[in-house]
């Protein structure tokens, strides 16, 4: 991600909001933002020149809780919102968040098209099997006869899984972390946002007050670090076919592993393919130079410099 950094030493203290908290106690949200407040802080992003797009449900809540720029959208929307703010301005660091409702849902479309897309900016999606603010319907990453607390009767929809999805959709950097572990995960977020491309990064979480199936219990002893267990994720330009194969063979391979052990870290870091914005400025020499956000769209009395009059006269009913 190309962002411009600030040169005084800061700490996730100084990305943290004034609002008050009020995710469910032991929720691992607090887990993510804490990651993400300090994975910030490392990187020193310029507060504003940073901005974190939420969708609907527990996490859409994660902008009011950064001291960075915040936008809340649209259920499903998350990434259309986003999108649409780098390409308007292409200096601006973008993160979207959002749960595996509200992104493989009715934000399914949207998490395909990003993907294949290869805009420059981070999705984090909050996994934990449900619809939390919604008093706990099965989410799509709920497999099938799975039935919690909430629930009267067991899930009878099939399971989709966000890494396998993303690695056939076309985002060139995919990872997967676990909200209990701040440290790893935190690392995670900085790795997805150097990345210069459409990353992707699936947190898995426990809900505690709806999902009692996939506790902090449940994934004890089932998380193995891929980077430890000697796993290779980088795709560069030199990367001959066969070995772009054999990565996205091995990737998909360990995201079905979700029974004995699942596979947390990096599972793909493809820097062998240019970003969209690059792709357009190709296409388009004079985009970087008048990007929407550098066109003005008031005069100096703060009137309006489009005018739109044409356009209604043709909408009139007659």
């Amino acid at each position: 991600m190309k962002h411009d950094t600030i040169k005084a030493s800061l700490s996730f203290k100084n990305y943290r909001s004034d609002y008050a908290n009020d995710w469910c106690a032991g929720c691992g949200d607090h887990g993510i933002l804490r990651a993400l407040q300090k994975a910030l802080a490392d990187l020193g992003l310029a507060r504003d020149q940073t901005a974190v797009f939420g969708g609907i449900g527990c996490s859409g809540k994660t902008p009011y809780y950064l001291n960075t720029c915040g936008i809340h959208t649209l259920h499903g929307r998350v990434l259309s919102f986003a999108a649409g703010a780098k390409l308007a301005n292409p200096a601006l660091n973008v993160i979207a968040v959002g749960g595996d409702g509200d992104g493989l849902s009715i934000g399914g479309g949207h998490f395909v098209n990003s993907g294949r897309r290869n805009l420059d900016m981070l999705y984090i999606m909050f996994n934990n099997g449900v619809y939390g603010l919604t008093k706990g319907q099965p989410a799509p990453t709920l497999r099938i006869g799975e039935r919690t607390k909430s629930m009267a009767h067991s899930n009878i929809q099939g399971y989709v899984n966000p890494v396998a999805l993303a690695l056939v959709s076309g985002y060139t950097w995919i990872g997967r972390g676990y909200a209990y572990d701040v440290p790893a995960l935190s690392v995670l977020i900085s790795a997805a946002m150097r990345h210069p491309g459409m990353a992707f990064l699936d947190v898995l979480q426990p809900c505690p007050k709806y999902n009692d199936l996939h506790t902090k219990d449940w994934y004890a002893g089932k998380l193995y670090s891929l980077q430890e267990d000697g796993y290779q994720a980088l795709i560069s330009a030199d990367t001959d076919v066969a070995m772009i194969q054999q990565v996205y063979n091995q990737a998909m391979a360990r995201a079905q592993e979700c029974e004995e052990r699942i596979a947390v870290g990096v599972f793909l870091h493809d820097v062998s393919r240019p970003d969209f914005q690059t792709q357009l400025q190709a296409m388009q020499s004079a985009y970087g130079d008048s990007t929407p956000c550098r066109q003005p769209v008031t005069d100096a009395n703060g009137r309006s410099m489009v005018d739109i009059s044409p356009l209604l006269e043709e909408l009139k009913v007659r």
